[in-house]
């Protein structure tokens, strides 16, 4: 009904695959590894009561009004200041505060492509910024990737046979879905490449600051010689992914035209709870809220891989993450997991199929787990099914469990 009356973007792109397999977990009685969701528990829900009250009580009706699309200025001055920290010398002009680092994505899009342009990308690479560019009808050229992230000889060969690609879309810390990280030298080269070929750079980082093991890599923006890289983050996964507050570090040039296209989109940021991060930030020790999620997350990493260990097949390869959310499932080729992922909602356990962080390859034996969400006694017993599951697919003697 009304199909002659939708535009042609609808053709372009469906319902995230990642939402569909969440409306199916939705039962409690499901242990679900499928969505990226820091852990709840974590919120610091009374330290943002005292900082809900603080901004009521000293500019309730300035957080209540319309404000400035570029965002709170004490906000993104806090936030320039953590960039320095990372690497990233930049002043608040080349900061716009955006409704979660998804509308960066989206306003990329708007922003750099127009029908059939390419996008340069991992191997797997995240679903909803494949999703969010195919709005717009790009092309999407994949460059294989180890555990060193993107490999640079093959990076180099796409920008070859794809002189007019505008930018190369990246992940470098803790890759969704993989949890790699792309190296120090790598990330050199990257921009060496960018400048060489005249090609954009899209570093997409929510997971840079949850670093548990290893050493910490500046950004790829750090190398930026030439202003051609556009950075995106968030609060979300940090302080609260509800508050929907992530922001684009770019060259003025840029941001003059994001801000143009975020007028166009929602005129601002919700004002109260940019207002709310910036008196937390004041208040209160953000890096060291930060710490204890690292440290949940890393005993829930390692619990996780002790029950592949214990649980998969030993024809089963895995990544093994120093930092972010997510844990990376290969299989042998013969396997296909959406036919597993339906056994295992049966079995009440869920993880996201791999095939959708694909654009172009169809890649059917891999999954994304995710460590974040839930406590040890449920990751045990979620991996012991799923394990019970795997190892009737490969036909294999099933474990003692």
């Amino acid at each position: 009904m009304f199909a002659d009356k939708l535009s042609t973007r609808t053709h372009f792109v469906g319902t995230s695959e990642i939402r569909e397999v969440l409306k199916v977990t939705e039962k409690p009685e499901v242990i679900s590894f499928a969505g990226g969701l820091p852990a709840p528990e974590l919120f610091p829900v009374e330290d943002i009561k005292v900082a809900c009250d603080a901004i009521l009580t000293e500019s309730g009706v300035e957080a209540l009004q319309y404000s400035t699309t570029e965002g709170y200025t004490p906000l993104r001055q806090a936030i320039v200041t953590r960039l320095k920290k990372m690497g990233i010398d930049t002043t608040v002009d080349h900061l716009l505060m955006i409704s979660g680092s998804q509308q960066g994505l989206d306003l990329t899009g708007k922003l750099l492509l127009n029908e059939q342009d390419t996008v340069i990308c991992e191997s797997p690479t995240y679903l909803a910024a494949i999703n969010a560019f195919k709005v717009y009808n790009a092309s999407f050229v994949e460059v294989e990737t180890d555990e060193d992230g993107m490999n640079m000889e093959k990076l180099e060969k796409a920008l070859q046979t794809n002189p007019q690609a505008k930018f190369i879309y990246t992940i470098p810390d803790f890759q969704n879905p993989t949890g790699r990280t792309l190296s120090l030298s790598r990330r050199k080269k990257m921009v060496a490449l960018a400048n060489q070929y005249n090609v954009l750079i899209v570093e997409d980082n929510p997971y840079g600051a949850i670093r548990f093991a290893g050493e910490p890599l500046p950004p790829i923006k750090h190398f930026d010689t030439e202003e051609r890289v556009i950075y995106l983050s968030t609060f979300s996964k940090i302080f609260s992914p509800g508050l929907r507050l992530g922001w684009i570090c770019a060259h003025e040039d840029f941001i003059k035209q994001y801000v143009a296209f975020k007028q166009a989109a929602d005129l601002h940021t919700d004002s109260f709870a940019q207002r709310i991060t910036a008196k937390y930030i004041e208040l209160f020790d953000l890096d060291a809220h930060i710490e204890k999620i690292k440290a949940v997350y890393h005993h829930r990493r390692q619990t996780m891989i002790d029950c592949i260990d214990r649980f998969f097949p030993k024809q089963v390869t895995h990544s093994s993450p120093e930092g972010g959310l997510f844990i990376w499932v290969e299989l042998p080729e013969s396997v296909n997991s959406r036919e597993v992922f339906e056994v295992c909602i049966q079995n009440d356990v869920a993880f996201v199929p791999g095939q959708a962080f694909f654009p172009n390859l169809k890649k059917e034996n891999t999954f994304r787990l995710n460590y974040s969400n839930m406590p040890d006694r449920k990751i045990i017993e979620g991996m012991r099914r799923l394990g019970q599951v795997l190892h009737s697919f490969l036909n294999s003697n099933v474990a003692n469990f």
